[in-house]
């Protein structure tokens, strides 16, 4: 199953509409980030954690990936 989340992506003062992009899938159960540069995927993924968390909800025990940066954000970012 695949959604997509309505967001904004900030590039210096211009605020961008993007679609973040969910996968849940059957398989081996973990949490994956893509799309941003190695340090902050790692500090996402642990904020997904602790606000599942704090809504008292559990990560489902499948197979999620998290898209933060569609292909069409790279797209506006050439035309921009």
């Amino acid at each position: 199953m695949t959604t997509h989340a309505p967001t904004v992506a900030f590039q210096g003062i211009d605020c961008l509409h993007v679609s973040v992009q969910v996968q849940v899938a059957n398989g081996l159960p973990a949490f994956t980030v893509v799309g941003l540069p190695d340090k902050a995927v790692g500090e996402s993924r642990e904020r997904v954690r602790v606000a599942f968390n704090a809504l008292g909800l559990t990560l489902s025990p499948k197979r999620i990936t998290v898209d933060f940066a569609p292909a069409g954000l790279a797209r506006h970012r050439a035309g921009g």
